[in-house]
């Protein structure tokens, strides 16, 4: 059977819904090809499946790409306001978490919800459960499934990335990419738990559970959340965020105390220059099982004032080299993608091929932990609709 189409978009996930949106409110004849039997699934599984799905302070500067000024232009035609909107119209109640955070008051199901009452009434076909198993271009595209070919002088390639492969995710986009001749930056897992050494595992994760306020800090890059240790390495907030920015091999640098001066407590010329000092101040910011097992490997040699300078500076910048990630099984987001120097900052087309855009989690933007890479699907999507 053969289709025909204004706008073929792989990918019925965030960025492919939106695009969609925009594009059949202005009458083009919209079709959304998804491999999966429903749409958005990493919508529902988002925020603990409330969906955090934008944030209110988003900025350029909460984006990771090798064209640092690329999102900018997406970012700011589509704005948080704007979905936000969109949340309102459909009356989803929601509200605000830590740092600007919104998440859905009851299930990420209202955000798809939404998106598919907008799909309906936009006219927008969407053929689930087809998987493209070749895609041609002469004068258009045409998409090919077992069963059907799909044509069109318009192809948005909004396929994802390679993080959590369970929900269906494949490196298609990418491949895609090539096929055309686009460059790609190299996919890696973005805000993805940290593995850590053999040896730094067997003294800190049997205290798996256990958090503290943290600031991780990596190549100019520093993020002040909580850490998290778990069975196998770090992660919580603040070590996803600095993930996306680590570099195999290399040491992150963590501040266990921000904002204090640990060493004061010796200052005073009657407080006792002893581990039971130091032990009793560690355990005032520190969980008491983290504070005592960082100081076995890290007290003081001596309680000179050199010796504890040096102590207050590795407190601060306690420098810890992971043996790895958890990979894209664990990973929220593909950092890389299909190099943003190849696509135009306004439209998301391709400046090779005409008519071939990539939006969302394919291109190489990925954006800061909480609300921000849904923030970049939105702008991204819509910045696509309304160019095709």
């Amino acid at each position: 059977m053969i289709h025909s189409f204004d706008v073929l978009i792989l990918g019925g996930g965030a960025a492919g819904l939106m695009c969609a949106i925009e594009a059949g409110k202005r009458g083009r004849r919209v079709a959304v090809i998804e491999h999966a039997a429903r749409l958005g699934k990493k919508i529902l599984i988002s925020g603990g499946g409330r969906c955090n799905f934008t944030n209110i302070h988003c900025q350029p500067e909460h984006f990771l790409s090798s064209n640092a000024h690329f999102a900018k232009s997406a970012l700011a035609r589509y704005t948080p306001s704007d979905f936000i909107a969109l949340v309102e119209k459909h009356h989803i109640p929601y509200h605000e978490k830590t740092l600007g955070q919104l998440f859905c008051d009851r299930s990420a199901t209202g955000i798809l919800s939404m998106l598919e009452a907008e799909c309906r009434d936009a006219g927008v076909n969407i053929f689930l459960s087809t998987t493209v198993k070749e895609i041609r271009h002469t004068t258009g595209f045409v998409a090919r499934s077992a069963k059907a070919e799909f044509h069109a002088p318009v192809l948005v390639v909004a396929t994802g990335g390679l993080s959590i492969p369970k929900i269906g995710a494949t490196s298609f986009g990418y491949d895609l990419a090539r096929q055309f001749g686009l460059a790609i930056r190299e996919p890696r897992p973005g805000l993805v738990p940290l593995v850590l050494t053999a040896e730094d595992r067997s003294h800190y994760c049997d205290l798996a559970g256990v958090s503290a306020g943290v600031v991780a800090s990596f190549d100019g890059q520093h993020f002040r959340e909580k850490m998290l240790i778990t069975h196998r390495g770090l992660s919580g907030p603040a070590i996803l965020q600095i993930s996306s920015y680590w570099k195999q091999s290399l040491p992150i640098l963590i501040d266990l105390a921000p904002g204090r001066d640990v060493a004061a407590a010796f200052h005073h010329p009657k407080t006792p220059r002893n581990i039971g000092t130091l032990r009793a101040e560690m355990r005032t910011f520190l969980p008491q099982r983290f504070a005592d097992r960082w100081l076995d490997r890290h007290a003081p040699v001596s309680w000179t004032n050199t010796t504890l300078a040096d102590f207050e500076r590795r407190v601060h910048a306690w420098p810890i080299t992971p043996a790895g990630t958890e990979g894209y099984e664990k990973a929220e987001v593909t950092a890389g993608g299909v190099d943003t120097n190849e696509l135009s900052a306004k439209a998301m087309e391709s400046l090779k091929v005409r008519g071939l855009f990539f939006i969302g989690e394919v291109a190489d933007v990925t954006g800061h932990l909480g609300g921000f890479n849904f923030q970049w699907a939105w702008a991204s999507g819509a910045a696509a609709g309304r160019a095709v």
